[in-house]
């Protein structure tokens, strides 16, 4: 990339519990990128009054106001960066999308199984809504993305990162118009200055971590509250399934 280009912004859309936060890991090891952890969490918490852990830390550490994250958003990028990696979580996006913001960022999409989403959500906090989730939201944000791009952007399936990463990420590169750099698939353990304020919660796993880990389905029984999210998601989730993208060797 030459001073004349721009730089590649990619929004990585998932839910919570979706292997996110190692995704952005892989990201932010790379030479050429830094990464913004969930940037419009705050605006969220502030226009939906949700009580999640760490509520006001939250609040305190971001902008509440839309237009001044997208601000941040757009603003250049340190010297010798060429891409920005964005954890974006569908489920904060309460608001009509910016269609102008839309059209200026690489987009992709992370999904998982919603069953694996509640196993792992329900561990960090035992209230779970469909809502949470974000998978409705995520099929909404997708089809916006694609009216207003007039692409249809990558569709990642965290089972299959976990099974392959190599393999995902290097399609995924291809498709993302980077290359594919060795250091996406391992880093090394501990929090991060880029991490949100929230990782002291949430991100205890992924802190300890050096590398996707070996996908384990989570299995088992989860009580009936539980399981009505679950299959009030699957359909959104099968929805992605029938899109995703398809990486080989």
């Amino acid at each position: 990339m030459n001073g004349n280009e721009a730089p590649l912004r990619i929004a990585m859309w998932s839910g919570p519990r979706n292997i996110s936060t190692a995704m952005m890991r892989a990201f932010e090891n790379r030479d050429d990128c830094v990464v913004r952890d969930e940037p419009f969490y705050a605006c969220y918490l502030a226009a939906t009054g949700t009580e999640h852990p760490m509520r006001d830390e939250v609040l305190r550490s971001q902008p509440t106001r839309w237009r001044a994250v997208i601000d941040a958003l757009t603003a250049p990028l340190p010297a010798g960066v060429t891409v920005e990696y964005q954890k974006q979580m569908t489920h904060h996006m309460v608001v009509d999308l910016d269609e102008t913001w839309l059209r200026g960022v690489t987009h992709a999409f992370l999904v998982r199984d919603p069953y694996d989403m509640v196993a792992s959500y329900v561990q960090k906090r035992s209230q779970v809504t469909v809502a949470d989730l974000g998978l409705p939201r995520q099929v909404e944000v997708y089809q916006s993305v694609c009216r207003a791009t007039g692409q249809t952007p990558p569709i990642v399936d965290a089972r299959d990162v976990l099974h392959a990463p190599e393999t995902v990420l290097r399609g995924l590169c291809t498709q993302l118009g980077i290359e594919f750099s060795n250091k996406m698939l391992a880093w090394p353990p501990g929090l991060r200055e880029s991490d949100g304020v929230w990782a002291s919660h949430w991100y205890n796993a992924v802190a300890k971590s050096t590398g996707f880990e070996v996908y384990t389905s989570h299995g088992g029984y989860l009580p009936p509250p539980y399981q009505t999210v679950v299959d009030s998601c699957r359909e959104h989730y099968e929805y992605f399934l029938e899109r995703k993208s398809v990486y080989s060797d």
